[in-house]
């Protein structure tokens, strides 16, 4: 069974860099133990900027999952106050 990773953005794009640089496909693939196929994907992502799409798009759910943990912080000490 293919086994599913998650690679960083900035992991992603220091790959694509290092392949628009002049690193070959099989030797990135080998190197990171990657798929030739993902690596086009990445550098896809790269040229159309994409990634920086991604990265907000990340900074953005970081941001609501603080806030939410602050409302849930806020509600559980208003509701354990109303209990007494």
């Amino acid at each position: 069974m293919a086994r599913h990773r998650s690679h960083s953005i900035d992991f992603k794009r220091q790959i694509a860099q290092e392949f628009l640089a002049g690193e070959t496909l099989h030797g990135l693939a080998k190197r990171h133990d990657i798929s030739r196929n993902l690596i086009r994907i990445w550098v896809n992502k790269l040229e159309t900027g994409a990634f920086d799409e991604d990265a907000r798009a990340a900074d953005l759910l970081q941001e609501y999952e603080a806030k939410i943990a602050a409302l849930d912080a806020w509600s559980a000490g208003k509701h354990s106050k109303s209990n007494f």
